[in-house]
């Protein structure tokens, strides 16, 4: 059974934010803009047009 496109995205964004190296010192925007679309992708149905959106932007075929 393939996973469903918002569970790759959000599969991805995990992962992303897990790679990176934390800064404790500086807010990193790049962390911050991840974190607040994890959010965003969460709060949203699995036919929410946004799925695709973050899909394009996040480069999850």
């Amino acid at each position: 059974m393939k996973d469903s496109l918002k569970a790759r995205v959000r599969e991805k964004l995990l992962r992303q934010l897990s790679e990176d190296a934390p800064d404790n010192e500086h807010d990193d925007p790049r962390q911050i803009s991840v974190a607040a679309d994890l959010d965003t992708l969460d709060s949203v149905a699995e036919d929410d047009p946004i799925v695709e959106e973050l899909a394009a932007r996040y480069l999850v075929f």
